[in-house]
């Protein structure tokens, strides 16, 4: 049986996509780079946009994964590095132990903030990442892995993205258990997904323990969308995405396992967006 937490839904037995050949020189294009973390060799794939040269400081976006997943079959779905070509930002989609991530709930008992740490500065002094810009975003378990990351991760992240994933386990029943630093928070969920109270719940614990005040409502322009948006007192931001007839998926994504290519939003359009309007508070 696997044992997904809130990644339940995302469970699969797809086999692993092959991955980029071996490259550790920085350069444009597609890149497969290892790392050593506590002994044991971590990989991940990176992607830097047609033009890229390392002449001028770029953002960074690192994409998690579903369980059990890989980086590359994350990559395939959301279609990340298409906005990274438009913008001129690096994307890192890193692979999970047997298939997944040391996050709130599940899965598995590596240190991941470890390898994130470590991944994120790896690129700050390789690949010319500006250290004020650095993203972190994923689905089910990889969303569940950004807000682990966003706590412990002190100073890396300037914001979150959470796609079908929340806040919750253990270590969310401490109410010490918040940044120390500001991080901003998208999350987008689908009100017909199994988990949607947990993330819910999840959302007001982190809104009421950050201080965070509600922002006048807009307009999505669908009956399909809801949102709802906060100011916290550290002046970090929260802006909740609720898709009335979606469950567990990435919407409009148009292919992969946990697809929704009929929402009425595109979840990779609203991430950019949120990350280019946040860098870093200091």
């Amino acid at each position: 049986m696997l044992v997904c937490g809130l990644a339940l839904a995302a469970c699969s037995s797809a086999p692993h996509s092959p991955s980029a050949p071996a490259s550790q020189r920085p350069a444009a294009g597609d890149h497969r780079l290892t790392l050593d973390v506590g002994g044991r060799e971590r990989a991940f794939l990176l992607h830097a946009p047609p033009g890229w040269t390392g002449d001028e400081p770029v953002p960074l976006v690192v994409a998690m994964h579903f369980y059990p997943g890989t980086g590359e079959r994350l990559r395939a779905m959301i279609e990340m590095d298409a906005k990274a070509d438009e913008h001129g930002f690096l994307v890192a989609y890193p692979d999970g132990v047997d298939g997944g991530f040391n996050a709130l709930i599940c899965c598995g008992a590596e240190d991941d903030v470890a390898f994130l740490k470590a991944l994120t500065g790896r690129l700050i002094t390789g690949w010319r990442v500006d250290a004020d810009r650095i993203y972190a975003t994923g689905i089910s378990n990889g969303a569940d892995m950004s807000f682990r990351a966003a706590i412990e991760a002190t100073g890396v992240f300037a914001a979150i993205g959470a796609v079908s994933g929340g806040y919750g386990g253990p270590k969310t029943e401490d109410a010490g258990y918040v940044p120390a630093e500001p991080v901003s928070v998208m999350s987008i969920v689908g009100r017909q997904d199994r988990y949607y109270d947990i993330f819910d719940a999840g959302l007001k614990k982190w809104r009421e323990r950050l201080g965070c005040a509600p922002k006048p409502a807009s307009p999505t322009g669908t009956d399909r969308v809801e949102r709802f948006s906060a100011r916290c007192a550290d002046g970090s931001d929260v802006e909740v995405y609720v898709v009335t007839d979606m469950g567990h998926s990435w919407p409009g994504a148009q292919s992969g396992e946990l697809a929704q290519p009929g929402a009425p939003i595109v979840a990779t359009d609203l991430l950019w967006d949120f990350f280019a309007a946040h860098p870093r508070l200091k």
